[in-house]
């Protein structure tokens, strides 16, 4: 089989100002993609974030998830063995500890579904984005299970109550991934001077797009214009699963009037980005994320968090400047037919 690479545009904007308690940097932010007004419309929202003092980013939570499936002879028996399982933790988190240095199981959830047994294994997975690290210690623990429980039978190492790649309920729930949320304050004066609005515009206009709109169309714990635009651009530039932009998208843009100026937020339960792992090793990607400061010698994790603390801050400066210029006609429209038609 022979390897070919697609070349996709990929673009440094900002810079941006992000503080929290892991991460004090003004950096600039890496986007690859060929929809090139997001290269704009992120520049224009970094601008203004870093003239208002910057954003604030923190890292909730962290958790990568694999749910395994057994088929139990009945229910009964099914909640038999989940008593037993239950009892049982310690020894799973010992079988986890075989398979790697850094996967750790966290928690399990668990449903069964007449004679199906689904379990929701949940692991911090240090600076991996962790989709083989919890899927091969998920194996163990499988086998561990099968063992413990000879009536069980292996049905699927995977029960989509992960759930990996789409878009459910139980992500925004239980969490899967970095769980992140960034925000930002824009005095009144910026509001007019860079995004040509106001705060009670952007305001309006969130509740209204975002939030009815999205409620309107059956949206999944989701309330936001375009994260994925962001968590595209942002996955491509530093080698990370593309394809976790699906349950990435599933989160919540904020926007108030406080005394005045503009308070905006995103929240993003379900960031999976990883600094270790498949797609590290190219060399542009090796590049960009020593620029980003995540090649330094921390703590397990620690340059994964940061990684993702970028990476919502980006979101914010996309989401923050297209909900800035819908409150102005003609304006989204005109910076498309400049940017992408020849």
């Amino acid at each position: 089989m022979s390897e070919l690479f697609a070349n996709v545009p990929l673009k440094w904007v900002g810079p941006v100002r992000i503080t929290g308690p892991e991460i004090d940097v003004e950096t600039e932010l890496p986007l690859a993609t060929y929809e090139s007004p997001v290269f704009a419309t992120v520049n224009r929202g970094a601008r203004v974030a870093t003239v208002s003092g910057g954003i604030k980013a923190v890292v909730i939570d962290e958790r990568m998830t694999r749910s395994v499936l057994f088929e139990a002879p009945d229910a009964i028996v099914a909640f038999q063995c989940l008593e037993k399982i239950k009892a049982d933790f310690p020894n799973l988190g010992k079988a986890v500890e075989t398979t790697s240095r850094f996967a750790k199981l966290i928690d399990m959830d668990s449903q069964i579904a007449g004679n199906l047994l689904f379990l929701r294994l949940e692991y911090t997975t240090g600076d991996a984005s962790g989709h083989n690290m919890a899927t091969q210690a998920s194996e163990a623990v499988m086998n561990h299970i099968l063992e413990l429980c000879p009536e069980l039978k292996y049905e699927s190492l995977s029960g989509n109550y992960c759930s990996d790649k789409k878009a459910t309920a139980v992500n925004g729930i239980r969490g899967r991934g970095k769980y992140v949320v960034a925000e930002v304050t824009i005095p009144e004066k910026m509001v007019r001077k860079y995004l040509k609005s106001t705060p009670e515009k952007i305001a309006q206009i969130n509740v209204r797009k975002n939030l009815i709109g999205t409620m309107l169309a059956g949206g999944l714990r989701s309330g936001n214009a375009h994260y994925a635009n962001m968590l595209l651009a942002f996955y491509l530039a530093t080698g990370q699963d593309a394809a976790n932009i699906i349950e990435g998208s599933q989160g919540i843009t904020q926007a108030e009037v406080r005394d005045g100026d503009l308070w905006f937020s995103v929240t993003l339960p379900n960031l999976i980005v990883g600094t270790v792992g498949n797609g590290k090793g190219l060399p542009f990607v090796e590049e960009v994320l020593t620029k980003l400061g995540c090649r330094e010698d921390r703590e397990p994790g620690a340059n994964g968090r940061r990684l993702a603390l970028i990476c919502a801050a980006s979101v914010l400066c996309g989401e923050l400047s297209l909900l800035a210029a819908l409150t102005n006609p003609g304006e989204l429209m005109t910076a498309h037919r400049k940017l992408e038609r020849s």
